[in-house]
This record gives structure tokens, sequence and C-alpha cells, in this order.
């Protein structure tokens, strides 16, 4: 921090220590992950200074060249990392995942209009409908769960979408560990006459890997943020066909445009060019081969550590993972969620409390915790270390020498750092 520290020398000691956090904790968030230093360069970098309202060659300022150079190119490779043809439109402008979801939904619905998605409690997001949220409050959600088993069950989505008939259905969620079928979710929106949207935010760099299947021959609309499995910068992507029409007005135009009018000027102004940029070098890294061997990682150390949880007598809903995510009903243990996150964040290990289906508790002290791999995938760890993380977590829990486990959790950071 050549700069910031001789100019803000208690912002530069406040930076400082959060790397050394992250550097010295074990981070299973599973919305979290480590960015590269080129990713951060670019979010650094010259860009910050320039405001460009509008689209490339459509900007409302002077001096938008290079910007539009960089926006095409983001578009550019968000097309090629997800293999899509140019009959996809690439909104790369959405400042982040809720703002990308309220731009899709003031595209395809109007207030008080249906749409269907998953409850909050059953894995889905604040922006699907919860009440307390935009998406409950200006329009009219109808939530579906999953079963006691903890995965859906796509004829009751069936059943529940005949029966209301929403204009939008979405998939894609927040704690949801299992395999999406989105061919299902297509047949039943198509069946009710419904959009079909998926928010792919935490499995987007799963999909560009290859290991879950893609939404993209299904979907009409695809939302993701960049910075969870994609490992990019904080931001979204927001995909939507250009081949598919609806009426705005007394006029017909591509969902594309409608998603880009509602982006800007609908909900925003300028976009951050600095994050563009960011997002357009996560997209290159996202493209390599390496980072395909990421994406698998990531699955078989979700297995690794479900499986070795599993064997400690932890209760994993759905009985395990497919994805990088992990939901643990801790109750079975004697403690909340709330107590299990705050002795794992003692021990040196970051995890987030988190409701299970069919919650008896409130969301502030839950049952349950979440954990995911991306994280500790990037800094190199394997199914060795995730079976000894799991060994870690469990005598964390049990306050079996929490301060021994901490010396642990050190150790093994020193070996596998923070790049």
């Amino acid at each position: 921090m050549k700069y910031l520290d001789k100019t803000d020398p208690q912002v530069a000691r406040l930076v400082a220590r959060e790397m050394k956090r992250q550097s010295e904790t074990l981070d299973l968030i599973p919305s979290e992950n480590i960015a590269s230093k080129s990713v951060m360069e670019a979010l650094g970098s010259s860009l910050t200074n320039k405001y460009s309202e509008g689209y490339p060659a459509k900007r409302y300022y002077a001096g938008n060249a290079v910007i539009d150079a960089v926006e095409l190119l983001a578009q550019e490779r968000a097309r090629k990392v997800f293999r899509l043809g140019k009959e996809w439109g690439v909104n790369v402008q959405a400042l982040s995942g809720a703002p990308a979801n309220m731009a899709a939904y003031f595209a395809l619905l109007k207030p008080g209009d249906k749409f269907m998605a998953l409850q909050l409690t059953s894995g889905g997001h604040l922006t699907h409908g919860d009440p307390v949220n935009f998406s409950g409050r200006l329009f009219r959600p109808i939530h579906y769960n999953v079963t006691k088993k903890g995965v859906i069950d796509y004829a009751m989505v069936r059943s529940l979408a005949r029966r209301e008939r929403p204009k939008l259905i979405l998939a894609g969620y927040t704690a949801y560990p299992r395999t999406i079928d989105f061919a299902k979710f297509k047949s039943i929106a198509k069946e009710v006459k419904a959009y079909f949207m998926v928010d792919m935010a935490h499995i987007a760099g799963l999909v560009a890997a290859g290991v879950h299947p893609s939404p993209f021959p299904y979907a009409d609309v695809v939302t993701t943020t960049t910075h969870k499995s994609l490992r990019g910068p904080r931001g979204a992507l927001i995909f939507s066909r250009r081949d598919r029409m609806i009426k705005v007005g007394a006029k017909e135009i591509s969902l594309a445009r409608a998603i880009d009018r509602s982006v800007f000027p609908g909900l925003q102004g300028g976009p951050h060019d600095n994050q563009t940029a960011a997002i357009a070098v996560a997209l290159k890294e996202a493209a390599t081969p390496a980072f395909t061997r990421y994406g698998v990682q990531i699955v078989k150390n979700a297995k690794a550590l479900a499986a070795a949880l599993n064997g400690m007598g932890y209760e994993l809903v759905s009985g395990g993972t497919d994805n990088h995510l992990i939901l643990i009903d801790v109750t079975n243990k004697g403690v909340t969620g709330r107590v299990a996150q705050d002795r794992l964040e003692e021990a040196g290990i970051v995890v987030n409390r988190n409701t299970v289906p069919y919650e008896p508790r409130s969301p502030f002290d839950p049952s349950g915790i979440r954990i995911g791999t991306p994280s500790l995938t990037t800094r190199g760890m394997k199914e060795r270390e995730m079976r000894q993380v799991a060994s870690l977590m469990d005598r964390a829990i049990r306050e079996e020498g929490i301060s021994k486990v901490r010396k642990e959790v050190l150790s093994l950071c020193r070996k596998f750092p923070v790049q």
C-alpha cells in the first residue's frame, strides 16, 4: 500500500488487519472467494475515474472509447466462458446480485405480478420474494419448498405452477446443495406460459467448469454474481435472450433490450467501469484449463468434507452435496447455528449460521450452518485437508480445546497461504 500508508495510515492499518484475518482463518462461507491480484489491480485502476452512462457507442458522456472496448470485451468473454452464441445478450453493468435480480424482475414483470421461487428457509434468497425485500413487497411471490429430505419435488412445483399460473418461474438458490434439473423447470414454465429465470450466483463457476449442468439451453434470463465460485470481483452479469420477445407498451422488443433498459436508465446511472474491467479479467481466468481443474476440485472437496462430517454424526440437509456447499443442522450436537458459528470463529474457522428447511427457530439464531469449499480450494487445499478441516470443526463445535484448535488452524493456513 505504497500511497495509502502515507495518506491514510488508519485505513491502511484496517486493510492490513483484514488481510491478516483472511490469511489466518479458514473461510468456509460458500459465497466468498479469493480474487486474483490481477482482478484487484483492475479494480484499483484509472477506470475508477470515468463516468459512462449508457452502453457502448450510445453514451451520454464523451471520452468513453476505451470504456466501450472494456465493456464489449467483458461481454465477449462472458459468452465464451459459458459457451454461448450471439443470441444471448450480456449486461455487465448491474452492480451486484440483488440489483441484477431487480433489473430482471422489472423487465419481465409489472408490480403485483406473480412469480414462483424457493422459500428463503428452504434455501432461496432474499431477492426471491422474501417479504422484507423489494421482491416480496412489489410483486406477488408464490413460494415452493423442498421436501422433508431437503430436495426439490418437481411434481410439487408443477402442481403449484398449474394452480397459480405465475408469469415467471425462478430456479437457482443460496443454500441448496443438490444439482438443479433445469430441463424440468423449463418444461413446467413452458406448460404455464411463464418466463424461466435462473439465478446461478452460487454455481456460476461450476457451470463454467462443466461440473454443474448449464441453465442456458433452457432459461430465458440468467443472472449471476461474479465473486462467488466464479472468483471475480463483487459484481454481476445478466444474460438474456435476443430471440425471445416481450411486449412493452405498444411495441415488442427482445428480452435482452428490455433487460438493458431496466438496468439503465431504469434502475442505475453510470456503471462502475473498474468493476467491469475486473469482471473481464476474472472471465479470462475462468476460461482456462486451470479454472476447469479448480471447479472439479471444489466439488471433490465439498464431497470429502461432507462425507467426513457425516461420519462424525452431523446431520446434513439432503444427506450430502452435489456442488460447492453443505447445509448442516447442528441441533443434534446440542448447539444452535449461532453458537456453532461463534465457536468456530473463535477457532479461526469462518462459516455462516443459516436456516434449515422447516426451520423451527429464529433466523437470527437458527438450527444450521452453511459451509462451502471455493475459498479453501483457491488456496490449494484438497480432500486430505478437507478431512482435517472437518475434524477441526467438530472439535471447535464441541469446545474441545478451542485454543489448541486455533493453533492447528493457523498451522494449516500457513501451509496454504492466500496468494
